[in-house]
């Protein structure tokens, strides 16, 4: 079984959870929320709660999963023109984070639910943008169309598992925002510059599953 392997990464996950004292589907992730590395105590009074899908598509135990983010439109008011995971604020019409997740990956990219199954919730990511994200790892079985909601998304596109996870493509950098300095994780691949919250939330991953 390849090591990155979609199949693989759900069973780590699972170990990762279970281990530490966070539950799995269709319940809410315990233990105190990571904070980014830009937080800076007081500047954030009320949170917002959203959510976001880690959508790992599954082409066979022998074969490296790939993770789908999308590029946002750079006419949006928040992040624009950034790299992220299909998502965004809870609704008052969603039942919970997984189904404002799959809401918004419906909405933002066309993913088709009937081809996701969510297994697993990260602790939530606090941004310094005062959110409170609630990240749903899935698996998204091949078959699937995708559609990009040209008021939302510019682009969609995959990465490899392997990448995302390897340490050495994570860099730590710095920039002034707001006046002060902010320390925050970065993977460029190819040309996308992935970094912020997306960034974080994935090196929070690779830190509770690959990280011994």
């Amino acid at each position: 079984m390849n090591e990155f392997s979609a199949e693989s990464f759900r069973s780590r996950v699972e170990t990762a959870l279970q281990r530490d004292g966070e539950l799995g589907e269709g319940e809410a992730a315990i233990g105190a929320p990571i904070k980014d590395l830009a937080w800076h105590e007081g500047e954030v009074v009320d949170l917002k709660d959203a959510a976001v899908l880690i959508p790992v598509v599954d082409r066979g135990p022998d074969v490296e999963a790939t993770v789908i983010l999308t590029k946002r439109t750079h006419h949006l008011p928040s992040h624009a023109g950034q790299i992220a995971f299909p998502g965004g604020k809870l609704d008052e019409g969603d039942a919970s984070a997984r189904a404002a997740a799959l809401r918004e990956a419906e909405e933002e990219i066309g993913l088709d639910r009937t081809f996701v199954r969510v297994f697993g919730q990260m602790r939530p990511y606090i941004s310094s943008t005062g959110y409170r994200i609630f990240p749903q790892l899935s698996m998204v079985t091949p078959g699937f169309q995708l559609e990009a909601n040209p008021e939302e998304v510019a682009e969609i596109f995959e990465v490899p598992l392997g990448f995302l996870m390897n340490p050495d493509n994570h860099r730590h950098e710095s920039a002034e925002w707001r006046g002060k300095l902010r320390q925050y994780i970065a993977m460029p691949y190819h040309d996308y510059y992935i970094w912020g919250v997306t960034a974080g939330i994935l090196r929070n991953l690779y830190e509770t599953v690959y990280r011994s």
